[in-house]
């Protein structure tokens, strides 16, 4: 079983500015939780228990947000305050491990997912999500992430999970070619390659890459002999491509959806989505987008 996940944190979250300044983008927050809690919940969800996080001097609320805050705890207890007290001890798991590690400069999604190198080690195969995209699986028996760990079991190949998008906007986004014939829905099939922002008439496919992955450990050997690309960043394609051309690599179609919630429209939108069905305020939420759309 996989039970290790690296979520690169370490990003500076330029698109969110002016918000992201002083706050991490990643605990920018959707209702009542930040998206980076939803990204570990997804993690945990699937089996996942080590969970490392890349980070930078800036994102010390991240750690902070995974951390026992004692003093909080206490008062919580104190005042009688046990419902809160109880989602605070939710945030993670007795059986889960948050661990750190420091991306000393920015190189790269790919030097990101490297410098997770010493706590994964070469041997174990493990997962990258990307935490600024949430991946929703309402109404789903099991989330995505897990089929997509139980197709690496299967085929020993790495994952790509992708998501059907409209063909006019296939420039927008990495584009898998899976030699003419797409997975179904909760399937993996093989890759041909991954064109990068292709022009829509030459776009190989409709399934994009949406930020969660799938990795043997050897994928770090690859990572630290892959040179600089474009602004001299390490990227995590250009290993994936090695290994790919190796041993092969698998595209995993996604059945749920994605919220892009590192751009402010996606970020709205998974308001919209989580706010509409969350158990304390999703009725008073459906009341004022009801008010709010009468005026529209």
């Amino acid at each position: 079983m996989i039970r290790k996940a690296v979520l690169p944190v370490a990003g500076f979250g330029t698109r969110c500015l002016p918000a992201s300044k002083a706050i991490p983008k990643e605990m920018i927050t959707i209702v009542d939780r930040p998206v980076i809690q939803y990204v570990v919940q997804e993690a945990v969800d699937a089996g996942i228990r080590d969970i490392v996080l890349v980070t930078h001097a800036s994102k010390g609320a991240i750690e902070n947000h995974f951390d026992k805050h004692f003093e909080l705890e206490t008062s919580l207890e104190a005042k009688g305050k046990h419902e809160l007290l109880e989602e605070l001890n939710a945030i993670v798991p007795d059986d889960v491990n948050i661990i750190t590690v420091r991306q000393p400069e920015p190189l790269g999604l790919g030097h990101a997912v490297l410098c997770a190198r010493p706590v994964i080690g070469d041997d174990a195969p493990f997962a990258v999500l990307l935490p600024d995209v949430l991946v929703d699986d309402e109404g789903l028996e099991r989330n995505d992430l897990t089929g997509m760990l139980e197709a690496f079991e299967r085929s020993g190949h790495a994952q790509l999970m992708v998501e059907e998008v409209p063909h006019e906007m296939t420039h927008k986004y990495g584009i898998v070619d899976t030699g003419g014939e797409a997975p179904a829905p909760g399937a993996s099939s093989p890759l041909v390659g991954v064109v990068e922002k292709p022009p829509v008439e030459e776009a190989p496919s409709d399934l994009a890459v949406i930020g969660r992955y799938v990795l043997p450990g050897s994928i770090f050997a690859r990572l630290a002999d892959t040179p600089p690309g474009a602004g001299g960043e390490i990227q995590l394609t250009d290993a994936i491509e090695s290994l790919r051309a190796d041993e092969g690599v698998d595209a995993y179609r996604m059945r749920g959806k994605t919220f892009d919630c590192g751009h402010q429209l996606g970020y709205l939108e998974a308001t919209l989505a989580y706010g509409r069905r969350h158990a304390r305020f999703g009725e008073g939420f459906r009341e004022l987008l009801a008010r709010y759309a009468g005026e529209a």
